[in-house]
């Protein structure tokens, strides 16, 4: 049995805007398909014009703009831009660094966790005036830095500082909510660019050490993003969505 989160919320979002940051793949992607299963309407950013044509061929969103989202004035003038107001600001954009420090470029890294941080600050920042009181902004982040390892040196640290900006924002912001997502292993194009010829073997594993006994995927991760987007009392909180990966030992 796979995630299917998406049937308890058809309708939920009818008449909402969602702006997916990083909607043309993974769990962005397939988000975007569940806002629009749900009702909703779409804005997708995505940095590969290409993905994100596709994407619009499949999902018709209102707008579309293709940049790399950490440039962050395009990104706080682009939603400062958008007509009228939004309900849900969804980040995704971003991925982790595993990088062994005496490898490690400090430009790279620099980048990496500051770039990481400016981005949501300029979301949040954006959104104050332009999402609904009582919507969501919603990041997308990780678990696996919880656990110290030679070359999780910027994965651990941003690991770490985001439930702290989440809580912080969540103040700052209201009545905007915002909370994070925190996820372990999701069986995306991302994680199989990563992992390359290794891939099989890892989910292998994961099947058999994970207590829900099969890979996290994207629509999973996409299930609860919407519950998020439509339970009202929920903001300043992480997520961990990961099948229980933080019960067993590596």
């Amino acid at each position: 049995m796979t995630g299917e989160g998406a049937g308890g919320t058809r309708g939920a979002l009818a008449g909402q805007t969602v702006v997916v940051v990083g909607g043309s793949g993974g769990i962005g992607l397939e988000t975007a398909r569940q806002v629009r299963a749900a009702g909703g309407e779409l804005v997708l950013v995505a940095r590969d014009a290409e993905r994100l044509r596709r994407a619009a061929d499949e999902l018709g969103p209102r707008h579309t703009a293709a940049f790399d989202a950490q440039d962050t004035a395009r990104l706080e003038g682009f939603l400062g831009e958008l007509p009228g107001q939004v309900d849900h600001v969804m980040v995704t954009a971003g991925s982790p660094s595993y990088t062994p420090l005496d490898d490690l470029d400090l430009t790279d890294a620099g980048r990496a966790f500051g770039g990481r941080i400016a981005m949501l600050l300029a979301v949040a920042r954006a959104s104050r005036e332009k999402v609904t009181a009582g919507g969501t902004l919603l990041f997308i982040g990780g678990t696996g830095g919880r656990r110290p390892a030679p070359g999780m040196a910027v994965t651990g640290a941003l690991t770490a500082a985001l439930p702290a900006l989440t809580a912080n924002l969540a103040l700052e912001v209201a009545p905007v909510r915002v909370n994070l997502i925190a996820a372990g292993f999701v069986d995306t194009p991302l994680s199989a660019s990563l992992l390359g010829d290794r891939l099989e073997a890892r989910r292998e594993e994961l099947r058999r050490t994970l207590p829900i006994r099969r890979v996290v995927g994207p629509a999973d991760v996409a299930a609860l993003a919407l519950h998020i987007m439509t339970n009202g009392a929920l903001t300043g909180a992480t997520y961990d969505i990961d099948g229980g990966q933080q019960l067993v030992t590596h």
